[in-house]
């Protein structure tokens, strides 16, 4: 599939599984809601989360359609690409804007209770994904 295929059609999912690597090699996927921006796909996490802190050591990704609790089924094309952690404030109130407008109810319900959990709103930073071509 052409990356730019895959952009679209990762971009339209409801759910991905985000992998990164940690120091030692070892692969850590989470569940993660994702948009997409043109060629390149957005996800947005809190500053403070691991994945940030991962990406920023190694930028290698892979990303696959997964469900809401992060199962990936059976057979589903994994795609590998390149990911950049964005901390300019527009940018990040942006791409905001871009998962509250595809998730809707959902976004409000879920920020809402992070926001009690974690009495207040965390900082976020976005994680701008490129696939890279034929992978």
């Amino acid at each position: 599939m052409m990356s730019d295929d895959a952009t679209a059609q990762l971009g339209a999912e409801k759910f991905v599984s985000l992998t990164t690597f940690k120091r030692n090699g070892d692969a850590v996927a989470s569940p993660m809601w994702i948009v997409g921006d043109g060629a390149r796909l957005l996800v947005w996490t809190p500053a403070d989360s691991w994945k940030v802190k991962r990406v920023r050591r190694d930028p290698r990704v892979t990303l696959a359609v997964c469900g809401r609790t992060g199962k990936v089924a059976s057979g589903q094309p994994v795609f590998s690409g390149t990911a950049e952690v964005i901390t300019d404030p527009a940018a990040v109130t942006r791409v905001e804007s871009l998962v509250k407008r595809k998730y809707g109810l959902e976004f409000r319900v879920v920020t809402f209770i992070e926001a009690l959990v974690a009495r207040g709103r965390k900082p976020r930073f976005v994680l701008q994904i490129a696939l890279t071509p034929g992978g």
